[in-house]
């Protein structure tokens, strides 16, 4: 199994030398990297992004650092994981996409 990098370059041209493709096969890294002027690896986080500064970032003014990080973590463990609706996952939110999928039952934590 692959192991999982997360790192954001410096620049572009580290993503696509040589000598970075042969380190990270050595190392038995699969990169994630389509073709150069491809954005499509991209495309899912900057929709999430997108998102997350439509429906929440935009709409309310932020005073401190604080009330703005509980804003984004209650946006995504309460609102977007279990109550918002996503086309992908055939307008289920992701908590009820998966319980049907694993034909669990919701927890209390889930369904609160």
């Amino acid at each position: 199994m692959p192991i999982v990098v997360l790192r954001r370059p410096l620049e572009f041209a580290q993503y696509t030398s040589g000598a970075l493709r042969q380190l990270l096969e050595q190392n038995g890294i699969v990169q994630s990297l389509s073709r150069p002027r491809q954005c499509w690896d991209n495309a899912v986080a900057e929709s999430w992004f997108a998102t997350l500064k439509e429906e929440l970032i935009y709409c309310h003014p932020w005073p401190t650092r604080a009330m703005a990080k509980r804003a984004i973590f209650e946006f995504i463990e309460v609102f977007y994981n279990r109550v918002r609706r996503h086309s992908s996952l055939g307008s289920l939110s992701p908590v009820e996409y998966e319980r049907r999928k694993t034909g669990q039952a919701l927890t209390r934590t889930q369904a609160a």
